[in-house]
């Protein structure tokens, strides 16, 4: 058994209508709610670049799915759709595979905030592992057609009654601000505001620092 994790093109278009079941069948066996998706639909987030398929080469046959859906004009990107065959589950598949439609995420929209709603204890501890933390729905996106998209849920009847604020998924959010270091920080706040003068301070700003460093490692101090 060899399976590859690749980032879903046109040609893997033939494995949308297997990858619509595996989702529908994996609802019916947790008894919980899961918004359905047509093989067309699927087969338009490959074309677009937009998904993630796990592929056993030795059967050619799709066994795991991921895909992309940007809302709020690209503020916030979602990793839906996460699927297991389950003759390959316990195998560290779903890791592997939320992990690249995590990157491909963050490669397509590098400013975005990444959220996922989720009834599944072990997508959240993988959403947590990647830094998701949980949320309530009103720091998700407020776009109207992201919420349509649970119609076909079975508890979107609980989502309706409360005006999208609760339901028994959990919100979990990745927000890259928060992931930034110092160095992300300056440049963007140079790009921001690009002139001279802003540019020599931080040069010398990050100089000054440089001369501390090494002074606290010559007297001891900076070794742990």
């Amino acid at each position: 058994m060899k399976v590859k994790i690749l980032a879903a093109t046109a040609e893997h278009a033939v494995f949308a209508e297997r990858i619509c079941n595996m989702i529908l069948e994996s609802a019916k066996q947790r008894g919980t709610g899961i918004a359905s998706r047509t093989p067309e639909y699927i087969a338009q987030k490959m074309r677009d670049g937009k998904a993630v398929v796990a592929i056993d080469t030795d059967l050619n046959r799709a066994v795991g799915f991921s895909y992309i859906e940007t809302w709020g004009h690209g503020k916030f990107v979602a990793n839906s759709g996460l699927i297991v065959d389950p003759e390959y589950r316990n195998m560290g598949l779903a890791y592997k595979i939320k992990q690249r439609i995590f990157n491909l995420s963050r490669e397509k929209y590098p400013n975005a905030r990444i959220f996922g709603i989720t009834t599944g204890q072990a997508v959240m501890k993988i959403n947590s592992a990647l830094g998701y933390v949980p949320v309530t729905f009103a720091e998700l996106t407020d776009d109207q057609e992201f919420w349509q998209g649970c119609k076909g849920c079975r508890n979107y009847d609980i989502l309706e009654r409360t005006n999208h604020r609760m339901c028994l998924c959990t919100g979990m959010l990745y927000d890259p601000e928060k992931h930034k270091t110092l160095w992300d920080k300056s440049l963007d706040f140079i790009r921001k505001h690009n002139t001279r003068a802003q540019r020599t301070r931080f040069r010398w700003w990050m100089r000054s620092r440089k001369q501390k460093q090494r002074k606290l490692v010559r007297f001891g101090k900076g070794k742990k």
